[in-house]
């Protein structure tokens, strides 16, 4: 099980993360984020752990009686449990259930008759329309050739830099400038109050990371502080709000 380790820099006045600094590693397994499929975060969270109404659009997928199916087990399958395309095998894994594969699948008609070559599908399980066989000859599938770069590094982002991550998962390349202009931006009039705190991050973390970047805009300060969003009521015309609160 991957585990990595994340800086913080933390206001210890108003206990909230201002941004944290990561390597190549941490900042690829932020942006798999957005490779997850819904049926795939819904297994991750749980039905309970979700945010609105899709953990109950997922049960209800789930529990339908074969009698009322029209799609196959397979396409019903893709909706519960899809695999999860990573740009490569390199992608640190901090989420568990994960049906995870990093290629393409195609299949062919196993006749091998000239006439089946249109035909072609990502379930092995399906008939040919000419012939009737089952197309479950694998294809090789040929991807495009980055011709921008030498480089054999695999994953989202190049190593050769740290990244700064905000509270809201804004992610930028650090430099020593980037950190001043971020402080003065924070009003930050007493330096004696920034405090650097180095975190391990596991899978655990990893789905609470989930979980937070779904409804929260202070994710990091959530996760590694501990500190929950609360719902306060207002009079105003603005209704609702989010309040942060230990």
């Amino acid at each position: 099980m991957a585990k990595l380790s994340l800086k913080l820099l933390v206001d210890t006045k108003s206990h909230k993360v201002l941004f944290a600094e990561a390597g190549k590693e941490f900042v690829d397994f932020l942006f798999s984020l957005l490779s997850l499929p819904i049926g795939s975060v819904i297994t991750i969270l749980s039905k309970q752990g979700m945010v609105g109404s899709l953990g109950n659009l997922y049960e209800s997928v789930k529990t339908l009686s074969d009698t009322y199916k029209q799609a196959s087990q397979v396409a019903l399958d893709a909706l519960l449990k899809p695999a999860v395309v990573y740009a490569s095998a390199a992608v640190p894994s901090l989420l568990p259930n994960l049906q995870m594969t990093n290629s393409t699948r195609f299949y062919g008609c196993g006749s091998w008759n000239y006439s089946c070559y249109n035909h072609v599908t990502n379930d092995p399980n399906v008939k040919c329309p000419s012939y009737g066989t089952q197309m479950d000859r694998a294809l090789a599938y040929v991807d495009t050739p980055n011709k921008k770069s030498c480089s054999t590094e695999e994953g989202y982002v190049k190593g050769v830099v740290t990244y700064m991550i905000m509270d809201d998962l804004e992610v930028r390349p650090m430099s020593t400038i980037s950190s001043i202009t971020m402080i003065n931006k924070f009003n930050i009039k007493d330096i004696g109050v920034l405090e650097e705190k180095v975190v391990d991050v596991d899978m655990d973390q990893g789905v609470e990371l989930l979980k937070a970047s779904l409804h929260s805009k202070a994710v990091l300060t959530e996760v590694f502080l501990k500190k929950k969003p609360c719902l306060v009521a207002e009079r105003e015309d603005e209704g609702l709000h989010w309040e942060n609160s230990i």
